[in-house]
């Protein structure tokens, strides 16, 4: 099976596509594989993106961005 990489705004779209289809009463697996993607995917995304909004996310990107700008002056030190 090819292995398929979701972008920021995805992966919050399915996560709350998923909430809305584990409060109408299904298991976590069904809400899954009607998204396309496995549990532990999922469970590992509600980590990382849970109850993030799209301006954290860009407060995030940003973050990130600095973060990999800051590893690599350091490194070339």
């Amino acid at each position: 099976m090819a292995r398929k990489r979701y972008n920021e705004e995805d992966i919050l779209r399915l996560l709350r596509e998923i909430e809305v289809h584990l409060h109408g009463g299904m298991d976590v697996v069904s809400a899954c594989r009607t998204a396309g993607i496995s549990d532990k995917t999922y469970y590992g995304w509600r980590k990382r993106y849970g109850g993030m909004g799209r301006a954290k996310l860009s407060e995030f990107k940003a973050l990130q961005k600095e973060n990999q700008r800051l590893k690599k002056i350091l490194a070339e030190l």
